[in-house]
């Protein structure tokens, strides 16, 4: 969704938290014409079925859109009857969903749940891993690597509220707790349906936020006496799994290493901010099997400068994971930060060696939103762009178009073709996000602890059930780097150890034979790091994630696996590093589309890695600098290469 139509969407959502905790949005789903008159039962499908023609859908054969099924089941909430879930189920084969409860159980089927929190998951079906591909152009085309090829795949609108699911002004979930107990509920009526699919092995997938979700779906599963469904798998992709700290600011120094365009490649800049990560306590040293214990919970240090940007830190519960809310609180800090201009623009000339041993006063330990803002600052190609930090695409690091490509499926969700087709809502329009109130719209977000407090309790369980963990990160997203997903994976004591015995450095394929990333199989936890891909990673690679999710999480491809004779498919001393560097990628520019690349020159590339390889690790480093970016002007150290010299990004 382009940026101002979510922060118009944000606005009129935190303005109806703000004015009243009794003015959330009441929404109800719509009966269509045929609805049963009857409890729960095969009887549905007929009516859940699309068969109405989806407007813009025009290709042609071998892939054609497959059979599917479609609308909003209730969450059996006392109180609370329009509390519904909304559904998007299509068939692997003509069949596959519909068949009796003694059929095809050996097959497994999946679920797929983006984030937010707030997010629907129709925008991961028309996005990312879907048959329904919506174009730059608001164009749409099939979708060559849709999970639904792999197995029966639903995707599911939830907590209540969010996306075409609904829920009364006083109905929205209070915590993770609830939310889970509402996801059985409604799992409990979708299988009555559907009866195949509660014997059938389930792989509970989603990113993001889901990483919060998932692991509670899981723990309430644990809980159950009889669950409706049988639990296989669970993949989470650059999720939150861990507080804040964890998966946004520890990160940082791994991003700018990966990254070091950020910097200019200036490695005094450098400098500081790997002193900056030792003074705060992010330096945590991942040994294989971990050694020491469990980490100790990670501090974010709130800024002393009085003209910070201290309302930044009144709460770090409800974290950030939409553009509009990361824009809206840059925006809050900058207006902040203009009480003393002249004083910024001091503090970033002087960033440079300023590394003298105690935390920044400005920003604290928000090492992250210290990195971006240098970057728009000062950075060449992101200081093209707007100062407030929209332009920054931290979903995808070397995406600097600004404006951005938009990705909206509103128009065609919204669609009343579309939305009779679907048996969705008339009450209310599609939005992609909203931020979601919890309860009646706690100023403090979600309440509930992050999953990584209770994530060893949940692995026994998961152990002891035979259910898979798969979690995997795209190697550009700046917002939920990988670098955090392996600190969860390190602190969690799983098949009786703590973390990974080897580290992770099995290079793995996608279908066409080229190298995808990283791969790492453990006591029953698969790890996997995914080379060009940002945040979303079915979006950003396509092909990688369908291999990914075919092979490793719904498939049984051992390469990474670690037995006791080895490591299937070997370790590779060059990915034995902690990142996958790319400081010889170009960076992408232009205007909603890709009209040019940037490149660090060889030579300034060269001087980066020679001085990286050696880089002290408690950042005393040697003020060996390169060009600064400090100006809009190019510096001498990029060049520029056009579009129509490279493949469009």
């Amino acid at each position: 969704m382009p940026v101002k139509a979510l922060l118009a969407l944000l606005a009129l959502a935190c303005s109806a938290v703000a004015q009243s905790n009794f003015s959330l949005p009441s929404t109800w789903p719509q009966v269509y014409p045929g609805q049963p008159n009857a409890t729960y039962g095969p009887t549905w499908q007929s009516y859940f079925e699309v068969t109405d023609p989806l407007p813009n859908i025009t290709w042609c054969p071998p892939r054609t859109l497959p059979r599917s099924f479609a609308g909003n089941m209730p969450v059996q909430r006392a109180g609370h009857p329009n509390d519904t879930l909304f559904f998007w189920g299509f068939e692997k084969e003509n069949g596959s969903l519909t068949a009796s409860a003694h059929e095809r159980l050996d097959e497994p089927w999946g679920i797929w749940l983006n984030g937010g929190p707030g997010s629907s998951s129709m925008a991961g079906l028309t996005l990312e891993n879907g048959p329904i591909h919506i174009n730059d152009d608001y164009s749409i085309s099939a979708n060559n690597y849709s999970w639904d090829t792999i197995a029966d795949y639903v995707w599911i609108d939830q907590p209540v509220g969010t996306g075409w699911s609904t829920a009364d002004a006083t109905g929205y979930v209070a915590d993770e707790d609830q939310m889970g107990i509402d996801f059985f509920n409604f799992l409990d009526n979708l299988v009555k349906v559907f009866p195949s699919l509660a014997k059938r092995p389930l792989h509970l997938t989603g990113e993001s936020y889901a990483g919060t979700y998932i692991p509670y779906i899981t723990k309430t599963y644990f809980g159950l006496k009889n669950p409706p469904v049988n639990l296989a798998k669970i993949a989470i992709g650059d999720g939150t799994l861990g507080s804040g700290v964890t998966f946004e600011i520890l990160p940082v120094i791994a991003i700018i290493e990966t990254y070091p365009q950020l910097i200019g490649y200036d490695t005094e800049v450098y400098s500081w901010f790997k002193e900056q990560e030792h003074l705060c306590g992010y330096d945590l040293n991942l040994t294989y099997p971990q050694t020491g214990g469990h980490f100790p919970d990670l501090q974010l240090v709130a800024p002393t400068d009085p003209n910070g940007p201290g309302a930044r830190f009144k709460s770090k519960t409800s974290v950030r994971l939409s553009k509009a809310a990361f824009v809206k609180d840059v925006n809050t800090r900058l207006a902040k930060r203009e009480e003393g201009g002249a004083q910024l623009q001091k503090l970033k000339r002087d960033l440079t060696g300023r590394a003298n041993g105690t935390i920044d006063s400005w920003y604290g330990c928000d090492l992250y939103n210290e990195v971006i803002e240098y970057a728009v600052n000062y950075t060449y190609p992101w200081n093209l762009q707007a100062k407030d930090g929209s332009g920054f695409d931290f979903y995808n690091i070397p995406d600097a178009l600004f404006p951005a490509a938009p990705q909206d499926p509103s128009v065609f969700l919204n669609d009343n073709r579309t939305r009779t087709a679907i048996h969705a809502p008339t009450s209310f329009d599609w939005v992609e996000s909203i931020e979601y109130p919890f309860g009646n719209g706690s100023a403090l977000g979600d309440p509930s602890v992050e999953p990584m407090a209770f994530l060893s309790e949940l692995a026994t369980n998961a152990t002891k059930h035979n259910v898979g963990v798969v979690i995997y990160s795209g190697n550009d997203d700046s917002l939920v780097s990988h670098r955090g997903s392996e600190v969860v994976i390190q602190n969690t004591t799983f098949g009786g150890i703590q973390g990974f015995t080897r580290k992770p450095s099995t290079p793995w394929y996608d279908l066409s034979g080229t190298f995808a990333g990283i791969i790492h199989q453990e006591r029953n936890w698969t790890y996997a790091l995914v080379k060009g891909a940002g945040h979303l990673v079915p979006f950003y690679q396509p092909q990688s994630a369908y291999a990914l999710a075919q092979q490793f999480i719904f498939g049984s491809n051992r390469t990474g696996f670690v037995s006791s004779s080895g490591v299937v498919g070997g370790e590779s001393k060059a990915l034995s590093g902690d990142i996958l560097p790319e400081a010889d990628a170009p960076i992408f520019i232009g205007s909603a589309v890709t009209q040019s690349s940037v490149y660090g020159a060889s030579a300034t590339v060269a001087a980066w890695n020679a001085f990286i390889a050696t880089a002290a690790p408690t950042g005393d480093l040697a003020p060996t600098t390169t060009a600064h970016a400090s100006s809009a002007t190019r510096p001498a150290s990029i060049t520029t290469v056009p579009a129509s010299s490279t493949a469009k990004y």
